[in-house]
């Protein structure tokens, strides 16, 4: 399973309050994981930089 598939089955199985919770900051900007989901869906450079940095976190594997 890819990285972006395992992020949106994490975030599916959020409580709705956990997604407006902050998940990554790139560049000193925070994104909440409803941000971050649409960073990644769209394939954006931010959207690569918030999967690493959930790798490194071991949120992702």
């Amino acid at each position: 399973m890819d990285r972006k598939a395992q992020f949106l089955k994490v975030y599916a199985n959020l409580p709705q309050a956990t997604r407006e919770e902050i998940v990554a900051v790139v560049k000193s900007e925070p994104y909440t994981w409803q941000s971050a989901k649409l960073e990644i869906e769209q394939d954006t450079p931010i959207g690569q930089e918030i999967l690493n940095l959930l790798v490194g976190l071991k949120i992702l594997s």
